[in-house]
């Protein structure tokens, strides 16, 4: 890399309309200066890597390059490996050699409460200190509320957990998606009920609250269809384990072994048992009828 680049830094999971501020000053600066415009993030969770617990995704590292270009605009997206040298890293070297050694930094965007560097020593306030003296731009940029709440990965997970997609979303500034490959299912919907498409989302991805959804299913060709997805076990059918299932409205063709992105629109229901597959054939009716009425 030899054009000198504005980067917003961060590790964006979900990409909010937080993230979404840093983005877009990185993209006006880079645009002021004559540079390309970029955002740094990790392969993984930093948390997940530091405690070794779990950190549910909002977003993959291909998801998350995905919406800052496309949403936002952004030029390059810079995915490092988050591993031991990473977290040993001090922190003047992750700025001197990283990002303007490797990363060509000239001025860079981050948040109010950026930490980076060996045991997070590494604040806004050494990054400013840092830019000053070394002739590099710096943009740190203020919370992000919305309706007085502050906008943060971890509260769109606890929003998508119980199930409201449609405040995620606003959270978001998109809808929350998991994306994967379609696979064969046990044939009860197409035998009894309405034939579905089985998703198997990724490995480490959040699956929201069980239930029913207003959803829309973009195919790899780029179609989209309005869909209606349950997300859970199936009780009534007896099902195995955790299923994403999703009902595509005006489709027919055969989606096996495609990539499928599901988006979530408005959580209808709870998963519930039914006295009989009449009785839930009834109810998907109902939600297809739900489903056409949203996207109306």
């Amino acid at each position: 890399m030899n054009d000198p680049t504005v980067i917003a830094l961060g590790f964006f999971d979900g990409v909010h309309i937080g993230h979404g501020a840093l983005l877009k000053m990185a993209v006006r600066r880079a645009q002021e200066r004559g540079c390309r415009s970029a955002a740094f993030t990790f392969d993984r969770s930093p948390r997940e890597f530091v405690t070794g617990k779990p950190v549910p995704l909002l977003t993959t590292p291909a998801e998350r390059a995905e919406i800052i270009r496309t949403h936002y605009g952004v030029e390059d997206v810079f995915v490092a490996p988050f591993d031991e040298r990473m977290m040993t890293m001090p922190w003047e070297a992750f700025l001197s050699e990283l990002l303007v050694g490797t990363y060509r930094a000239a001025h860079l965007v981050a948040g109010h409460d950026f930490r980076f560097g060996h045991k997070n020593e590494g604040d806004v306030e050494k990054l400013k200190s840092y830019c000053a003296a070394h002739g590099l731009g710096c943009d740190i940029i203020p919370r992000v509320e919305l309706d007085g709440v502050t906008v943060s990965s971890s509260h769109i997970r606890t929003l998508l957990e119980s199930g409201e997609a449609e405040r995620a979303k606003a959270f978001l500034g998109h809808p929350y998606a998991l994306s994967g490959t379609v696979r064969h299912g046990r044939g009860i919907g197409k035998a009894q009920l309405f034939p579905t498409v089985n998703l198997l989302p990724q490995e480490g991805k959040l699956l929201p609250r069980y239930g029913v959804y207003v959803t829309r299913a973009v195919l790899a060709d780029g179609r989209s269809f309005t869909g209606v997805t349950n997300v859970g076990v199936r009780p009534t059918v007896g099902g195995e384990g955790v299923t994403v299932e999703t009902y595509l409205l005006d489709f027919s063709g055969d989606l096996y072994g495609q990539a499928l992105r599901v988006e979530f629109h408005r959580f209808l229901r709870p998963e519930q048992r039914f006295s009989s597959t009449q009785a839930l054939h009834d109810m998907i009716a109902r939600n297809i009828s739900e489903a056409r009425a949203y996207f109306a």
